[in-house]
């Protein structure tokens, strides 16, 4: 495949461009169906007049429809789609992405989704379909728990979040307590969403996420939370994000003491209570009522989701220590992560 897309990039470059634009507008469709046309345009930084004739050939080839709500796949576009996303990860350099941080962090999958969540928000959603893929691709056997985090990355994997007939018996939990923040970004949210899309199951866990020490003993020690803390700790799948250090310590509102330690300690990330400098040591970490980095490595299958070119310090400074676990970023994050690396 490789040797026929370098035959096509110098005898036909354009083909190359149009193919590439077309699958763009495809997988924009197909992420916020049914979307008009205007919208669209905008989206895609295209003008009216370039996309009324991508979408009247798109049209003419039965891949799209056209509603007065907006467009939509059709189920051939549907297909279409599907069998374009491994030619176009070729075309556009993202296997090669994908290729050398795996082998940068000894891990056992990389997906990067084409875009820069930072600049196009829209790319959130696409890492949330490719992490909605992953997780139904590995859940294994008839009962299945799946631990998730909060955050707004993790909210656009629950909205993509559909039915799977071959697991029907999933159980979602929130990975650790709340962080006071905007209540649909929380985990306990996030997992009932999950649930509801994929018509599965869910359990919550009632408690904040930060706690003082005196707290901490107080609410582990009760039975109802005990038992809700084993389920957490025994799922079989956790799904994570990964956060910038100190946007972090300023959701949770860190005493002025704590933030010296992270700041003092160089952190760039935050994963699950624990902040980490550019070569992935913890540096500060925050009493909290969850899942911690020891229980990672009880042979679960561990899912990081983050992207944005702005977030490539904090997802090195985490994998440096995620071995064989699995990430999925997007392309503006991939780059700045590789160009680390040259």
């Amino acid at each position: 495949m490789r040797s026929l897309i370098e035959v096509q990039r110098k005898l036909l470059p354009e083909l190359l461009s149009v193919m590439q634009k077309r699958y763009q507008i495809l997988q924009y469709i197909r992420l916020m169906q049914p979307i008009g046309r205007r919208n669209l345009a905008v989206s895609l930084g295209l003008t009216e007049r370039v996309l009324r004739s991508e979408v009247t050939f798109l049209k003419e080839q039965d891949l799209i429809d056209i509603y007065p709500s907006g467009m939509t796949l059709t189920n051939e576009g549907e297909l279409l789609l599907a069998e374009l996303e491994e030619v176009m990860k070729e075309v556009s350099g993202l296997r090669l992405l994908e290729t050398t941080l795996k082998e940068a962090f000894s891990l056992s999958e990389v997906v990067v989704v084409s875009g820069d969540s930072d600049q196009s928000p829209w790319v959130k959603n696409e890492m949330g379909r490719a992490s909605v893929s992953c997780i139904k691709e590995r859940l294994v056997g008839e009962k299945n728990t799946v631990a998730v985090t909060g955050g707004t990355t993790l909210a656009a994997v629950a909205e993509m979040m559909t039915p799977d007939s071959k697991h029907p018996d999933v159980l979602f939990v929130p990975a650790r307590g709340g962080l006071g923040e905007n209540v649909q970004n929380q985990a306990n949210t996030i997992c009932a969403k999950m649930a509801e899309k994929s018509m599965s199951h869910y359990r919550l866990l009632h408690v904040p996420d930060q706690l003082s020490d005196e707290a901490y003993r107080s609410i582990i020690g009760e039975p109802s939370i005990k038992d809700m803390l084993h389920l957490i700790k025994s799922a079989g799948m956790v799904v994570h994000g990964i956060g910038d250090a100190m946007t972090m310590a300023e959701r949770r509102k860190t005493p002025q003491a704590d933030l010296e330690k992270v700041k003092n300690g160089h952190a760039v990330g935050e994963a699950f209570g624990y902040y980490f400098n550019h070569q992935g040591e913890v540096v500060h970490k925050v009493k909290t009522v969850g899942i911690q980095l020891d229980d990672l490595k009880n042979n679960k299958c561990v899912i990081a989701v983050a992207g944005g070119s702005s977030k490539a310090k904090a997802i090195k400074a985490f994998m440096q220590q995620a071995h064989d676990s699995i990430l999925i970023t997007d392309e503006g994050a991939a780059k700045e992560l590789v160009r680390d690396f040259n």
